[in-house]
């Protein structure tokens, strides 16, 4: 399997592990997005919580340059950590929720 193939496939289990399937009569869903054409993937929630409208990303992948960038994490799991178990390797991961001045500390990628 080559790098890219191998790292989507690891950003779409990383997304689908933090996935909890809601049923249909649940006024917030949970959805799966993967874009493989651009390779953007997220997890968000969509819905209504009474009168008050829920949208918004809970987990977002992107893969540019050969490297994933974990745009958002609004869970409590460490997702970079969690791709490197999966075989990617630290340094192409990069932490796009960080400042670049904030990455250079962390034992991911910068850019």
């Amino acid at each position: 399997m080559d790098k890219l193939a191998q790292y989507r496939q690891a950003v779409k289990q990383l997304l689908t592990e933090q996935f909890c399937p809601t049923t249909p009569d649940e006024p917030v869903q949970e959805q799966l997005i993967f874009d493989e054409e651009r390779d953007h993937y997220q997890l968000a929630y969509v819905g209504w919580q009474g009168n008050k409208r829920v949208f918004g990303p809970v987990l977002h992948c992107d893969i540019q340059a050969g490297k994933i960038w974990v745009q958002y994490n609004g869970t409590e799991s460490m997702v970079a950590q969690r791709l490197v178990e999966m075989g990617v390797a630290p340094s192409d991961i990069v932490l796009g929720f960080h400042s670049e001045f904030k990455r250079q500390f962390t034992p991911y990628a910068v850019h």
